[in-house]
């Protein structure tokens, strides 16, 4: 009864105040620009909740950009162009069923508002920083789409784990693989979100990698972006969708889990 009053609120509370269209787009109607979509709650993952609950092509109907986690952690989920695209631990990349289901997904209808050329070459920390520099507002909520050329990207991707495990994803740091590519170019979709949203999302920079042939991708934990084209979507609104599951209805929420957070984040503990 609670989870159901809590999912309520979420949803309803939280929804979008304006409509927009955009032309050659097969979104709905009425779709909610500048508006975030997340099934799960990131804690829960983190924490060990890993079964998929939400279909793809329900998720699709809330998002054509985006990213998240496959059913039962295998690898990592990347949403972009309206489709979405699994990057397996072996590092096998390939578009997902709509049948198949994710465990965790944050998604909106990208429509960017801001575009930069930055115009020289940066590391993860410098790109960082310039992001910084243009996306003053400290507690706001940003879509970010990057594309073009990158020297280096280093990306990771967890293994499968059983139906009904729920090892804490910090401690399962030793099981992931890593994948790096030289002198590429593709993708990266991703978001900037505040602080007041950990544990329902994840703060800060988060984002995933797919090639522009559309067979390598995974979580950014590295990068020398090259000649890059930077486009923006700043989000107002967002609404969470609540797993109707035993699982979260006796999962703990009151636990902590900032360290284990960024430890997922950044690919390792130190």
């Amino acid at each position: 009864m609670r989870l159901a009053f809590l999912h309520t609120i979420l949803t309803c509370c939280l929804l979008c105040s304006g409509f927009t269209g955009r032309a050659g787009t097969a979104a709905p109607p009425d779709t909610p620009y500048h508006h975030l979509f997340t099934a799960g709650i990131g804690a829960a993952l983190i924490g060990g909740l890993y079964d998929g609950f939400y279909s793809y092509q329900a998720l699709k109907q809330h998002g054509d950009f985006g990213l998240g986690a496959p059913d039962q952690l295998d690898g990592e989920l990347l949403v972009f162009e309206g489709k979405a695209y699994q990057t397996q631990h072996t590092g096998k990349t390939f578009e997902v069923d709509d049948e198949a289901r994710t465990s965790f997904a944050m998604v909106n209808f990208f429509q960017p508002d801001i575009t930069l050329r930055p115009g020289r070459a940066m590391s993860k920390a410098e790109l960082f920083r310039y992001l910084d520099s243009v996306l003053t507002n400290v507690n706001g909520m940003y879509a970010i789409h990057i594309s073009g050329a990158f020297r280096f990207l280093k990306t990771r991707a967890f293994p499968p784990v059983k139906k009904g495990e729920h090892t804490p994803l910090a401690n399962m740091l030793p099981l992931q693989q890593f994948f790096t590519f030289n002198d590429c170019r593709g993708d990266l979709v991703g978001y900037r979100l505040p602080v007041f949203m950990d544990n329902t999302n994840i703060s800060g920079y988060h984002f995933h990698y797919l090639s522009a042939a559309k067979d390598a991708g995974g979580h950014i934990i590295d990068l020398q972006a090259e000649d890059i084209r930077i486009e923006i979507d700043t989000l107002r609104s967002y609404t969470i969708y609540v797993p109707p599951t035993a699982d979260y209805e006796h999962f703990d929420f009151k636990k902590n889990r900032e360290e284990d957070i960024k430890s997922v984040e950044r690919g390792g503990k130190n």
